[in-house]
Order: C-alpha cells, then sequence, then structure tokens
C-alpha cells in the first residue's frame, strides 16, 4: 500500500493503519509511585495526522461482558461519524472494516488491540465501518465522536459474515444485540445500496481539510 505515516514526538506515537483513514494514536505513559499519567487524546496531534479538526459533537462510554460483539456500525456520507476510540478498563479487539465501494482496500479489515495497558486511541475516518469485541468482563471503552448519533443515517453489517472473516477469538462466544445480530452480510449492503462510496468519502475528507485549512 506504499508509505504510511508515521511520527513520534514526546507525548505520543502516531501510525497510520494500512487503511486509509485509520490511525493507531500510542500515548506516552508518565508512572511514579502516585500512578499514571497521559494524554490519551489531544487534538493537534490528529490534526496533524488527519489533516483536519475531530470535532467533539457526542463523546460515548460503554461497558461489556466478556465475549459482547459490537458492530459492524457506520453511519451514511456525508456527514457520516469520525470517532476515536480508547479502551479505559479492560481489553477489546478493535476491527476496522474498509466498506467504501471502490477503496484499494475494500472488503479488507485491521485488528487493533484496546486496553487498559498500553491505552491507545484509534481513529477511524467517515464511512469506515467499526466493530469489537469485549476480551474481559467489564471492558470498557470511550470515545469521541464528530457528529451525533442519527439513527435514521445509522446502518449496521454483520461481525460475523464468513466473507469478512474478521479475527475474533475462537474461544469466546460472542453476545450481540438483535439488531447487529440481524444486519446484513457485507454483500447484501452492497446489493441494497446502503454502502458508502469511496469516492463521496475522499470528497468529503477533502472538504473537511479545505475548512481546516488544509486542503490543496
Amino acid at each position: 500500500m506504499g508509505h504510511r505515516y508515521r511520527v513520534r514526538c514526546a507525548f505520543v506515537e502516531v501510525h497510520e493503519l494500512e487503511i486509509a483513514g485509520a490511525w493507531v494514536f500510542t500515548p506516552r505513559q508518565h508512572t511514579d509511585d502516585r500512578g499514571t499519567f497521559l494524554e490519551w487524546f489531544r487534538s493537534e496531534t490528529v490534526v496533524e495526522a488527519v489533516g483536519h479538526p475531530l470535532h467533539l459533537a457526542q463523546a460515548n462510554h460503554s461497558v461489556s461482558r466478556r465475549g459482547t460483539l459490537r458492530g459492524i456500525h457506520y453511519a451514511a456520507v456525508p456527514p457520516s461519524q469520525a470517532k476515536y476510540v480508547t479502551c479505559v478498563h479492560g481489553r477489546v479487539l478493535d476491527c476496522v472494516v474498509d466498506i467504501r465501494l471502490g477503496s484499494p482496500t475494500y472488503g479488507t479489515h485491521q485488528a487493533v488491540l484496546l486496553d487498559d495497558v498500553d491505552r491507545k486511541g484509534l481513529y477511524l475516518a467517515e464511512g469506515l465501518g467499526h466493530s469489537f469485541m469485549a476480551l474481559t468482563d467489564n471492558a470498557a471503552i470511550s470515545y469521541i465522536c464528530s457528529t451525533p448519533y442519527s439513527p435514521a443515517r445509522e446502518y449496521g453489517i454483520d461481525p460475523l459474515d464468513p466473507d469478512l472473516t474478521l479475527p475474533w477469538p475462537r474461544d469466546v462466544a460472542p453476545l450481540l444485540s438483535e439488531k447487529d445480530a440481524r444486519a446484513p452480510s457485507l454483500k447484501e449492503a452492497e446489493a441494497a445500496g446502503l454502502l458508502p462510496s469511496y469516492s463521496a468519502c475522499t470528497a468529503y475528507y477533502e472538504t473537511l481539510r479545505i475548512q481546516a485549512g488544509h486542503g490543496q
């Protein structure tokens, strides 16, 4: 996929994933006999990597028992919903799924382990699919969203779709909501015209960069 963005600074290491529009932020942690301090989010770092700010429109927090499988969730583009996710307690396996029709990496995924040890943050651009499984009881994640939840614009894809082969642990029984269990496969969502296009997503990203003064 060519050169990917990676930078290290005093407080965070930033790594762009092979799926364009997804980044991992690994904070530098400062620990002493009192405990630990870290910056789990810094706007200017996101702007440097992504090219525009992540506006805080909604902040979510979920607590899940082991095996809980949420997603694959996404929203219509534009404006869709960008997310910055971190695990504040326990451990989750988080999957970014490229569901953007026409994308060079369409139909692929990348998994990132989020936990309360490395305390990584995961940024997902608008139009990407998001799913995670709790690997521990009381796994808690917090995430910042660029737009509020809008039921009429929200969609889902089956996280157990065999064509996607997401790497959920075989020794953990998945627990899904009724809504997620009824979600269509990627092929079914494509046939129904429910997926965002890569061209619409990239055009929207560029609009956000221009508005932030970082576009061409």
